[in-house]
């Protein structure tokens, strides 16, 4: 068994994804970020009145930050459900070509398509299954049991049955975010009035050195579109952020990035399910740098029937993707030679896996993503093989054993 030879593309496909998370969260931070900005602002207009009059006004001014956030909070779950599902429908179409692609030429209409509901995403994004009072069963477990033929698609029930890491859906995430946010702001200001805080302090500590454009412009600096803005690093847009917009920019950040990264595995895992005579295995695929989870450095190159193993995101802000594993001697086909994937450092062969990747890498590199028990990985591998060894860090349930555990499994911290 090999993974298919175009899957240099599929792991290019994992880094597109990755960048097109950050434009979507552009859009729904930068939205979140001018509601903030302009509550900011009338702070700033409000030093003159008169101590009635700068009450009253301070209450309206916290009262429609309130409600902007609320109505933030429903555009942004709608921006992110078309943005979905129109992701859903592209990665599908992706993973198909790609199977065809890895079958002789003569083979290729073998590979069968994936329907998308267009209530999937919305599902994703707005049902919780926890308040569905009827069990939902799959379309194809439905199938079996009234022996109808089985059909593969993504349905608003699949749909319903993703959830963030933490069990919630999009909708309460925003809707959660635009809550604790209103009422940090409101803290905030009430904090500045007791301790005598200026106005000017207030408004620097909340919003950093984030402006509109038209800001810009009064201020005399040069003129600049929301386009542009818009089309600003994601990273610069939180570094220049305050206390209202920089946390909260991280969260809307991990919120896209993980939601982008469960429906696209959805719809690839969805594809390689209904090619089954093609495709009965998946490997699960890590990225290959210092910033990658314990639980996804022990997955990494490992191999498991469709649905029956793990598949990313295991974590918010989750990187790891999913390759189809393809029978060519049962499909009485000839393997083609490994393709590549990307690693810090340069490319590498595709089927390495993390932890014969960062064997490589020397003992400085591993001290940095393993640190004291780097030479617990050092000793494992040598006994086990690296590969091996890096699943024997993590405990069963996929968090990452102490050093104190390390040492009454294997004995003393060895040395080298």
């Amino acid at each position: 068994m090999t993974i298919p030879p175009n899957v240099d593309a599929i792991f290019r496909n994992a880094i597109d994804l990755n960048q097109y998370s950050n434009s979507v969260a552009r859009r729904i931070i930068n939205i979140y970020n001018d509601i903030i900005i302009d509550a900011v602002n009338q702070l700033q207009t409000i030093n003159e009145a008169t101590a009635p009059v700068k009450a009253a006004r301070l209450r309206a001014i916290l009262a429609q930050l309130k409600e902007s956030l609320a109505t933030w909070a429903g555009d942004a779950t709608e921006i992110t459900a078309l943005e979905l599902q129109g992701l859903a429908e592209l990665q599908s179409e992706f993973v198909e070509e790609q199977l065809r692609l890895a079958l002789p030429a003569g083979s290729r209409d073998m590979v069968r398509t994936v329907e998308i509901s267009p209530q999937f995403a919305q599902s994703v994004v707005t049902t919780d299954p926890t308040q569905i009072n009827v069990v939902a069963l799959s379309d194809d477990l439905f199938a079996a049991v009234e022996g109808a033929p089985q059909t593969f698609s993504l349905t608003a029930p699949k749909g319903a049955m993703i959830t963030l890491p933490n069990g919630r859906v999009v909708e309460k995430s925003f809707r959660g975010l635009a809550e604790s946010q209103a009422e940090r702001f409101s803290s905030s200001v009430r904090q500045a009035l007791l301790t005598g805080e200026t106005t000017q302090e207030l408004s620097r500590r909340l919003r950093g050195t984030l402006e509109r454009p038209e800001d810009r412009l009064r201020f005399g600096e040069p003129a600049t579109t929301a386009g542009q803005r818009r089309a600003a690093g994601i990273k610069e847009t939180m570094a220049r952020g305050g206390e209202a917009t920089r946390m909260a920019n991280h969260q809307i950040s991990t919120i896209v990035r993980t939601s982008v990264n469960q429906v696209a595995n959805a719809a690839s895992q969805q594809v390689y399910e209904a090619n089954q005579d093609i495709t009965k295995k998946y490997r699960y695929v890590a990225t290959l740098d210092s910033r990658t989870t314990a639980i996804c450095r022990a997955n990494d190159g490992r191999e498991f029937e469709y649905g029956k193993g793990p598949t990313p995101p295991l974590h918010f802000s989750c990187r790891s993707t999913t390759v189809p594993v393809i029978d060519y001697e049962g499909l009485g086909f000839d393997p083609p030679r490994p393709g590549k994937r990307a690693a810090k450092g340069g490319m590498v062969d595709s089927d390495i896996s993390y932890g014969q990747w960062l064997l490589q890498q020397g003992k400085e590199r591993q001290q940095e993503v393993l640190g004291s028990k780097a030479p617990y990985f050092r000793m494992l591998a040598r006994k086990h093989g690296a590969r091996d060894a890096m699943a024997k860090l993590v405990r069963e349930d996929g968090r990452e054993l102490t050093l104190e555990q390390l040492r009454r499994r294997y004995g003393a911290t060895p040395k080298g």
